[in-house]
Protein backbone atom coordinates (compact mmCIF):
# COMPACT_ATOMS: atom_id res chain seq x y z
CA UNK A 1 0.00 0.00 0.00
CA UNK A 2 1.56 3.81 -0.85
CA UNK A 3 1.16 6.14 2.38
CA UNK A 4 1.23 9.70 2.10
CA UNK A 5 3.58 10.78 4.60
CA UNK A 6 3.60 14.74 5.55
CA UNK A 7 5.12 17.21 8.24
CA UNK A 8 5.57 20.78 8.29
CA UNK A 9 8.78 20.17 10.20
CA UNK A 10 11.71 17.40 10.06
CA UNK A 11 11.83 15.06 13.06
CA UNK A 12 13.89 12.43 13.84
CA UNK A 13 10.80 10.53 14.38
CA UNK A 14 9.80 10.56 11.12
CA UNK A 15 12.53 8.40 9.27
CA UNK A 16 11.83 5.97 12.33
CA UNK A 17 7.87 6.11 10.96
CA UNK A 18 8.77 5.63 7.44
CA UNK A 19 11.39 2.86 8.30
CA UNK A 20 8.31 1.26 9.96
CA UNK A 21 6.19 1.34 7.12
CA UNK A 22 8.55 0.01 4.95
CA UNK A 23 9.45 -2.95 6.72
CA UNK A 24 5.30 -3.67 6.57
CA UNK A 25 5.58 -3.77 2.83
CA UNK A 26 4.09 -0.48 2.24
CA UNK A 27 5.58 2.39 0.04
CA UNK A 28 6.48 5.68 1.33
CA UNK A 29 5.39 9.46 -0.61
CA UNK A 30 6.82 12.54 1.30
CA UNK A 31 5.09 15.84 1.06
CA UNK A 32 6.02 19.26 2.90
CA UNK A 33 8.93 19.09 4.96
CA UNK A 34 9.14 15.55 4.00
CA UNK A 35 10.29 15.86 0.69
CA UNK A 36 11.90 19.49 0.61
CA UNK A 37 13.74 19.75 3.66
CA UNK A 38 13.56 22.80 6.38
CA UNK A 39 9.93 23.87 7.09
CA UNK A 40 6.98 24.35 4.89
CA UNK A 41 3.00 25.27 6.01
CA UNK A 42 1.10 22.70 7.71
CA UNK A 43 -1.95 23.66 5.99
CA UNK A 44 -0.73 23.45 2.56
CA UNK A 45 1.28 20.12 3.00
CA UNK A 46 -1.48 18.92 4.50
CA UNK A 47 -3.76 19.68 1.33
CA UNK A 48 -0.66 18.54 -1.27
CA UNK A 49 -1.07 14.58 1.07
CA UNK A 50 -5.00 14.55 1.55
CA UNK A 51 -5.59 15.43 -2.23
CA UNK A 52 -3.03 12.40 -2.78
CA UNK A 53 -5.49 9.75 0.00
CA UNK A 54 -8.58 11.75 -1.47
CA UNK A 55 -7.56 11.40 -5.00
CA UNK A 56 -6.17 7.16 -4.57
CA UNK A 57 -2.57 7.85 -5.52
CA UNK A 58 -1.78 7.04 -1.96
CA UNK A 59 -4.54 4.55 0.15
CA UNK A 60 -3.82 6.38 3.16
CA UNK A 61 -1.44 8.92 5.16
CA UNK A 62 0.55 9.48 7.88
CA UNK A 63 0.66 13.30 8.81
CA UNK A 64 2.54 15.34 11.66
CA UNK A 65 2.81 19.02 12.70
CA UNK A 66 3.66 20.07 16.52
CA UNK A 67 0.35 19.30 18.12
CA UNK A 68 -0.95 17.05 15.25
CA UNK A 69 -4.16 19.37 15.40
CA UNK A 70 -3.66 21.48 12.71
CA UNK A 71 -2.36 19.09 10.18
CA UNK A 72 -5.52 16.89 11.15
CA UNK A 73 -8.10 20.21 10.39
CA UNK A 74 -5.60 20.65 7.77
CA UNK A 75 -6.71 17.14 5.91
CA UNK A 76 -10.05 17.44 7.12
CA UNK A 77 -10.87 20.05 4.31
CA UNK A 78 -10.40 17.95 1.47
CA UNK A 79 -13.42 15.54 0.92
CA UNK A 80 -13.06 12.37 1.00
CA UNK A 81 -10.39 12.66 3.73
CA UNK A 82 -11.11 11.27 7.47
CA UNK A 83 -8.53 12.56 9.34
CA UNK A 84 -7.81 11.89 13.06
CA UNK A 85 -5.56 13.14 15.74
CA UNK A 86 -4.37 9.73 17.80
CA UNK A 87 -2.32 10.43 20.86
CA UNK A 88 -2.36 6.32 21.80
CA UNK A 89 -2.74 3.21 20.20
CA UNK A 90 -6.57 2.87 21.46
CA UNK A 91 -7.33 6.14 19.82
CA UNK A 92 -5.93 4.54 16.55
CA UNK A 93 -7.60 1.43 16.96
CA UNK A 94 -11.20 3.28 17.94
CA UNK A 95 -10.49 5.69 14.72
CA UNK A 96 -9.71 2.90 11.92
CA UNK A 97 -12.89 0.26 13.79
CA UNK A 98 -15.26 2.84 14.47
CA UNK A 99 -14.51 6.13 12.36
CA UNK A 100 -12.76 4.32 9.11
CA UNK A 101 -9.96 6.94 9.15
CA UNK A 102 -7.91 7.15 6.16
CA UNK A 103 -5.30 9.43 7.60
CA UNK A 104 -3.70 9.01 11.20
CA UNK A 105 -2.61 12.37 12.52
CA UNK A 106 0.21 12.69 15.62
CA UNK A 107 2.26 15.42 17.28
CA UNK A 108 5.77 15.72 16.65
CA UNK A 109 6.12 16.99 20.55
CA UNK A 110 4.66 14.04 21.89
CA UNK A 111 5.88 11.50 19.72
CA UNK A 112 8.24 8.63 21.22
CA UNK A 113 9.81 6.38 19.22
CA UNK A 114 8.05 3.44 21.59
CA UNK A 115 4.97 5.06 21.28
CA UNK A 116 5.14 5.40 17.49
CA UNK A 117 5.67 1.73 17.13
CA UNK A 118 2.45 0.87 19.44
CA UNK A 119 0.24 3.41 17.51
CA UNK A 120 1.71 2.03 14.31
CA UNK A 121 0.73 -1.69 15.37
CA UNK A 122 -2.82 -0.38 16.50
CA UNK A 123 -3.19 1.60 13.11
CA UNK A 124 -2.67 -1.54 10.91
CA UNK A 125 -4.54 -4.30 13.09
CA UNK A 126 -7.38 -5.52 10.32
CA UNK A 127 -10.22 -4.00 11.09
CA UNK A 128 -14.16 -4.32 10.52
CA UNK A 129 -17.07 -2.78 11.94
CA UNK A 130 -20.70 -2.27 10.98
CA UNK A 131 -20.82 1.01 12.87
CA UNK A 132 -18.03 2.41 11.05
CA UNK A 133 -19.54 1.62 7.87
CA UNK A 134 -23.18 3.13 8.87
CA UNK A 135 -20.96 6.14 10.45
CA UNK A 136 -18.64 7.10 7.43
CA UNK A 137 -22.00 7.22 5.25
CA UNK A 138 -23.43 9.04 7.70
CA UNK A 139 -20.66 11.64 7.69
CA UNK A 140 -20.86 11.70 3.74
CA UNK A 141 -24.66 12.57 3.91
CA UNK A 142 -23.61 15.48 6.17
CA UNK A 143 -21.05 16.32 3.85
CA UNK A 144 -23.40 16.50 1.18
CA UNK A 145 -25.53 18.56 2.68
CA UNK A 146 -23.27 20.96 3.50
CA UNK A 147 -21.55 21.00 0.20
CA UNK A 148 -25.18 21.64 -1.30
CA UNK A 149 -25.11 18.50 -3.71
Amino acid sequence: MRIALCSDEVYPVHELVARALGERGHDVERFGALLRGGTTSWALSAEAAALAVAGGRCAEGIFFCWSGTGISIGANKVPGVRAALCTDAQTARAARLYNHANVLCLSNRLLSADLAKEILDAWFEPYASETGAIGVAELAAVEARQLGR
